[in-house]
């Protein structure tokens, strides 16, 4: 018997209404429009960053072997391409990181980290493929048919990245591609002035490498069609 008169307690859910949590907290496994924003934009920066470190660290690894050659006084250029002997096989990769001294690297730092950039916004893979392919490439060439000097320097490449964004434009012929050699023009359209014969510059390296940038772009194109 209840005394004092107390009433028997209410049930819970006749008194306060059971929360309806799912009005407040989107439900696991469907994410809000502004989270999917927030990690779009966050892997779209991964992706920048990772495509941005790659040229850095070519730029780096240049002047890394400058500073070395330069402490050697650059002693390491014998490692250059030296045309048709065996002791110059070794320059067709090492070259691009050899310069005759430390104004030779910095003029070459700016056009390259510009260029790499350009060429690094349609995917790393693709900028390790072009610098690949332009490096052994124009190397071979400059073996095969320049003149017997040592030969140093990432002014090959430069003027391969070069070649690679005007003929992908050339031959793609699609908005980002256009976007991107009007830009290399604008910047560096007179690159194409270093291939001609001069003293004392390597214009075979110059020539070489943009005819083998637009040599690999035509491939690249037609493979990915």
């Amino acid at each position: 018997m209840l005394t004092g008169g107390l009433r028997p307690p209410v049930p819970w859910p006749a008194v306060l209404p059971r929360p309806h949590w799912h009005c407040i907290v989107p439900r696991r496994g469907r994410p809000t429009k502004g989270s999917n924003v927030v990690a779009n934009r966050s892997q779209q920066l991964a992706s920048v960053q990772q495509r941005v470190a790659l040229v850095l660290i070519l730029v780096g690894a240049i002047w890394t072997v400058e500073i070395v050659n330069w402490s050697l006084a650059h002693g390491l250029n014998r490692f250059g391409i030296l045309p048709r002997t065996a002791h110059g096989l070794i320059g067709i990769v090492a070259a691009p990181f050899l310069h005759a001294n430390p104004a030779h690297a910095a003029s070459n730092t700016l056009p390259l980290l510009v260029l790499g950039w350009l060429v690094s916004l349609h995917g790393r893979e693709r900028f390790l493929r072009v610098a690949i392919c332009v490096t052994l490439g124009t190397g071979i060439a400059v073996w095969l048919f320049a003149r017997g000097a040592y030969h140093v320097g990432a002014s090959s490449l430069v003027f391969g990245l070069f070649g690679y964004i005007v003929g992908r434009a050339w031959y793609e012929r699609s908005l980002g591609a256009i976007a991107s050699a009007l830009g290399a023009v604008l910047l560096y359209g007179g690159l194409v002035f270093g291939v001609f014969p001069a003293r004392q510059v390597s214009f075979e390296s110059h020539l070489f490498g943009l005819i083998v940038g637009i040599a690999f772009a035509r491939l690249d194109v037609r493979q990915r069609r």
